[in-house]
């Protein structure tokens, strides 16, 4: 189900192993990429309209072309913003540099581009499956099978973890590409992800149907969800101890912060800082940490020990940030150890109704404490809240609560901690 929710604030913010282990994204793939027009021919996948006589739509070409945002990640580069954005940061152009293209488009080495790849084509097909130099002639042939594609250098997007590293590596960045704060600073949007409402909004180019489950298997959408968060506080924690948190020599990379512990008003005050903080004094800059926040709280409801565990790594990372930078990335380490613990049971969980309604109201009620009272953690909680109640088939139950939600999170710069909180408490009273 698409929410006009999600929806809007993608717009606003411009099952085999779930080990946090993944395939090389197809950027680093060693299969050369061959480029949409093989793809996009009317006996392949660019048909009119859906081929309903084959097990994929055979349309997929024209979904991305007319639907998909990504299509047009290249031209982006091309606009007035952007090419002054590249004046900013004393780049030639936005569109010949290698720091935008490696997220704008599919910014393979040219040795690696067959003849009718073209860069302009931006966030092409082979972005996000795959070089198809191996599997472009051997996937539409008789018995061809999607393990042999796979085999053959298919990207294995299915699986939420593949899922997750990929769209995190442009939509967070990587330890070789990553939106660092001076590029902010001239005028790039903040990033943020939340991987299942990301996956309901794309425009469908598939289907989850029986034929799909056989070939591909499917994952439950709140598992997804669960997917993303651990997902990315991994990412989060795997970049910190990387060279785009330490490559400056005085300060430490300031996109690792919270934004709003500076870029908002002086006053309202927001005291105090939320539980996994206040070991740090008032005032304080603190690492952006919304996933494991909101992680924290949904582990409370089905595994208190390792919640409890993850809470006091965390207190432990904000306290080093007051220390070096030494100091945050072995906290930062420490973190990832116990993701790493967690990651399979937790992903892979078959959750009961009771289950998923445990961690929705743990969520809520965490929140009518108080304890996500910056921008990032609160909009994770929406993401979440609709998603779990989407999967027990009662958001339509508890509209108007999403939608009070929604409304104080739909603009950053008009978020007040203590207006969530009061949402929040409505919301209890109800559930």
């Amino acid at each position: 189900m698409v929410c006009k929710r999600r929806m809007k604030i993608l717009t606003l913010l411009t099952v085999a192993s779930l080990q946090l282990i993944a395939a090389p994204i197809p950027q680093n793939g060693k299969d050369k990429h061959m480029g949409v027009a093989t793809c996009s021919s009317g006996v392949c996948h660019g048909q009119s309209v859906e081929n309903k006589g084959e097990n994929v739509m055979m349309n997929e070409y024209r979904t991305w072309l007319q639907h998909d945002e990504h299509s047009g990640a290249y031209k982006l580069l091309l606009k007035p913003a952007s090419k002054l954005m590249a004046k900013k940061l004393g780049l030639k152009s936005a569109h010949t540099a290698k720091i935008c293209l490696d997220c704008h488009a599919d910014n393979v080495p040219v040795e690696m581009r067959g003849k009718k790849f073209q860069l302009s084509d931006g966030i092409g097909c082979e972005a996000c499956h795959g070089g198809s130099e191996r599997w472009l002639s051997d996937h539409k042939e008789p018995g061809a099978t999607h393990k042999k594609n796979i085999e053959l250098g298919l990207y294995p997007s299915e699986k939420p973890p593949d899922r997750a590293k990929l769209c995190l590596s442009c939509h967070l960045g990587t330890a070789h590409k990553f939106a660092t704060h001076t590029i902010m600073g001239a005028g790039h949007p903040r990033l943020d992800l939340e991987l299942e409402s990301f996956t309901q909004n794309q425009p469908a180019h598939y289907k989850v149907d029986a034929d799909y489950e056989k070939r591909k298997g499917s994952i439950k959408s709140v598992n997804m969800w669960l997917t993303g968060l651990v997902y990315k506080a991994n990412s989060q924690m795997n970049l910190l101890q990387s060279k785009q948190f330490t490559k400056h020599s005085l300060f430490p990379e300031l996109s690792f912060y919270e934004c709003h512990s500076c870029h908002r008003g002086m006053s309202p005050t927001r005291w105090p800082l939320e539980k996994a903080s206040k070991s740090m004094p008032a005032g304080s800059v603190r690492l952006e940490d919304a996933p494991l926040v909101v992680l924290i709280s949904v582990l409370k409801s089905v595994d208190q020990a390792s919640s409890q565990k993850l809470f006091m790594a965390l207190k432990q990372l904000h306290s080093s940030s007051l220390k070096s930078k030494d100091a945050i990335q072995k906290k930062a380490k420490n973190i990832q150890a116990i993701l790493n613990e967690i990651s399979t049971s937790l992903i892979t969980k078959t959750l009961t109704k009771s289950q998923k309604q445990n961690m929705r109201k743990t969520l809520i009620i965490d929140a009518s404490q108080n304890s996500f009272r910056d921008y990032s953690s609160a909009l994770q909680v929406f993401y979440a809240i609709e998603t779990i109640s989407i999967d027990l088939g009662d958001s339509d139950k508890y509209s108007k609560h999403l939608d009070k939600i929604f409304d104080k999170i739909s603009d950053e710069n008009k978020f007040y901690p203590d207006q969530f909180q009061v949402i929040a408490k409505l919301f209890l009273k109800e559930l």
